[in-house]
């Protein structure tokens, strides 16, 4: 992938992590600056979403850890365990925010 392909396919899933966040009904808030998505949840706490050209990787950053996506298929996919992106935020935002959330890529 080149490094214009993976600035395109990134940007928009950083616009689909953003959109999901505004479908779901829970006390989430997404703001934006440039390729850094922040995910501020009910109780003051952030996850933060970013993209990596160099690596040609997303990263989250959340109080349980830091992850790293790279896209195998048509999927992004965490490079220790293989969890899928939206799956992982999904549990991610769940467990931080102590509500049960689901993040759809649509």
């Amino acid at each position: 992938m080149t490094e214009s392909e993976f600035l395109e396919l990134a940007e928009a899933t950083l616009d689909t992590i953003e959109a999901a966040v505004e479908a779901t009904a829970a006390d989430l808030e997404a703001t934006r600056s440039g390729n850094v998505l922040t995910l501020e949840l009910a109780d003051g706490s952030k996850i933060v979403v970013n993209s990596q050209a160099p690596m040609r990787q997303i990263w989250v950053a959340a109080k349980s850890g830091g992850f790293h996506y790279e896209r195998r298929g048509s999927e992004w996919r965490d490079t220790r365990d293989g969890s899928e992106l939206f799956a992982a935020l999904s549990k991610l935002v769940s467990a931080q925010g102590g509500e049960a959330v689901i993040l759809r890529e649509r």
